[in-house]
């Protein structure tokens, strides 16, 4: 049987893109959508859903666009995940659903992710979005209450608190708000959203629809609270004394930086700091928006991940020219395949198999250039990748007003030593069961703050399996 080819989604010009924050992928009208929904197969077997750490069920909501029928493809979207409209925008479904898909063996997989934010953005174009919280599938309440029923009564009794507005604590609350519980959020940032709002650009993510979904999250009961960091504003003490569980969800935002020699000069930026001024506090649009940022000319990255591509894209429209220099091949790149594509077509330049090794600044204490060593391939790591070992005597300068490091983050060790008996790793990150339930019995966790730096979608994952673990320790 001969496959349609996969319908592109429409998307900005590079040249007209480059230059503003505007979001570049225009998704698919109805008829692309359901154009590219007649090719699912509707398997018997659909291991596209195996692929999918939501376990959504993924024939279910294409087959109901076929038919037409929209608002049934968004109720079994919303039941199984709480936030469609950003996932089926950062997602990164070719390693994950559509790397599943039986298309691969014939040719190109279904454009789920496209196909999940056609949905999601009809549904709120046309108001129907407005009833997500009567959503539920039998799939997302918990085997435990299935059988007993009368458990779901005693639930609405119990209080949690969720630590952390990232993708594993909304879906936490959602998972619970669902369930009658009274849910608290905390969030120690001015907007919700965590790594949503503070780490993805307006250009792959817009605000508004974070926004959107978050604050949706009150039609269930979920109580939403900013500018509140725990461990500051808020002992954890205080959270275990007052609260039934606690659920830690705050990411993995502390940065990592090489420590190379002139990495204090004024210049050199974590991508943390860059992204969060740039996306959080609106640095692109000063000075309509107070949080200044200096760009300059001639920036270099650091870094081959999804971040590094964020950095440097958004530094481009800056109006800055960029380099992205990272120590491998670009096919040992970890950054999705689009992301690193959008950025050649804007006209970042890359330069692989390149390390730096000093920062040079001027007698001002300004970065003026970045010195970099050439390196070569050798046997593999512990990451399965093949590891860069340098070239001697093949040092070269780069021109540079700003350096930008993403080269990785990690736990923030501030609060979790707060929480008494706590187990962490030997990297900092929190030890949990296979339902995200640590060393203290009533505080569970999830996301990046117990696996380190990962995906929306492997954050929710564990955000739905505390959310079950939370039930089970309530309810037993």
């Amino acid at each position: 049987m001969a496959v349609k080819d996969r319908i592109p989604v429409p998307e900005l010009e590079p040249s007209k893109r480059k230059k503003n924050f505007m979001e570049v992928s225009l998704g698919y009208t109805f008829e692309l959508a359901y154009q590219e929904a007649q090719r699912c197969l509707q398997c018997k077997v659909p291991t596209c859903i195996s692929g999918c750490p939501v376990g959504i069920d993924i024939p279910g909501f294409i087959i109901e666009i076929v038919r037409g029928n929209l608002k049934k493809s968004y109720e079994i979207l919303k039941s199984y995940n709480y936030l469609p409209a950003i996932c089926g925008r950062v997602c990164p479904q070719e390693v994950q659903c559509e790397g599943a898909c039986v298309l691969n063996k014939m040719g190109k997989p279904i454009n789920i992710g496209a196909l999940e934010r056609f949905v999601a953005d009809f549904a709120s174009q046309e108001g129907f979005d407005d009833e997500r919280g009567k959503f539920s599938s039998s799939e997302s309440i918990p085997n435990i209450l299935k059988s007993e029923p009368d458990k779901v009564s005693a639930l609405k009794s119990k209080k949690v608190a969720v630590v952390g507005s990232g993708p594993a604590g909304l879906t936490v609350a959602s998972e619970l708000g669902k369930l009658g519980v009274k849910v608290h959020v905390y969030e120690a940032l001015h907007e919700f959203g965590g790594v949503l709002v503070y780490g993805i650009p307006e250009f792959r993510l817009p605000k508004e629809i974070v926004k959107r979904e978050v604050l949706q999250l009150e039609t269930l009961g979920v109580e939403l609270f900013k500018n509140i960091p725990v461990g500051y504003a808020i002992h954890p003490k205080e959270l275990l004394e007052e609260y039934d569980a606690v659920f830690v969800g705050v990411g993995a935002g502390t940065p990592k930086f090489m420590g190379i020699p002139g990495s204090e000069l004024n210049g050199v930026y974590s991508a943390n700091e860059f992204l969060t001024r740039v996306n959080l506090m609106k640095a692109y649009r000063f000075p309509e928006y107070d949080t200044p940022i200096k760009v300059g000319k001639r920036v270099v990255v650091v870094g081959g991940g999804n971040t590094a591509m964020d950095a440097a894209r958004s530094a481009l429209r800056l109006g800055a020219q960029v380099t992205v220099v990272y120590r491998r091949t670009e096919a040992e790149m970890p950054a999705r395949r689009a992301e690193i594509h959008h950025a050649k077509e804007e006209g970042i330049e890359f330069l692989f198999l390149t390390n730096p090794v000093k920062y040079i600044g001027n007698e001002s204490g300004k970065l003026i250039g970045v010195e970099c060593i050439k390196m070569e391939l050798g046997e593999s790591d512990e990451s399965g990748r093949r590891k860069p070992i340098p070239i001697p005597n093949s040092n070269f300068v780069v021109e540079a007003d700003i350096a930008i490091e993403a080269i990785g983050t990690e736990s923030n060790r501030f609060l979790l030593i707060q929480f008494p008996d706590l187990k962490t790793n030997k990297y900092g990150y929190i030890i949990t069961n296979e339902y995200g339930q640590t060393s203290i019995p009533k505080v569970f966790a999830g996301g990046d703050i117990v696996t380190g730096s990962a995906t929306v979608i492997l954050a929710m994952g564990a955000g739905k399996k505390a959310a079950e673990g939370i039930v089970r320790f309530l309810t037993e």
